[in-house]
């Protein structure tokens, strides 16, 4: 069974940082590229950054780029995002999602985690 498991949001100031964790389980973490996404009250579901599970290559957003950092650890099938630099209208919740290489296979979505940014 594919899960895709997302932890670690929260409350946090302003200027705060959070590290989120997603652990991947049920399938072959080099086949597909994970990636973190936000969706804000009201707002459509949007993407961050991305990360290989075969080469480590990632991508971040202009918007978040500075702040937001991707990385991930193959031989705990889990991919992070760490936010510095938190700002309000950061407040989302977070979704992990694995996109496989073969496009045959179907995408999967993990439970988000609520991430609010308020003094």
């Amino acid at each position: 069974e594919v899960q895709l498991q997302a932890s670690g949001g929260g409350l946090v100031k302003p200027g705060g940082s959070l590290r989120l964790s997603c652990e991947a389980s049920g399938f072959n973490f080099v086949d597909y590229a994970l990636g973190w996404f936000c969706q804000a009250p009201g707002e459509r579901r949007e993407g961050l950054s991305t990360i290989s599970g075969r080469d480590g290559y990632s991508y971040v957003r202009d918007s978040v780029r500075g702040r937001f950092t991707i990385s991930s650890d193959s031989a705990k099938n889990t991919v992070y995002l760490q936010m510095n630099s938190l700002k309000p209208e950061d407040t989302a919740v977070y979704y992990c999602n694995a996109d496989p290489y073969d496009s045959r296979v179907a995408s999967y979505w993990g439970l988000g985690t609520l991430v609010t940014v308020s003094s």
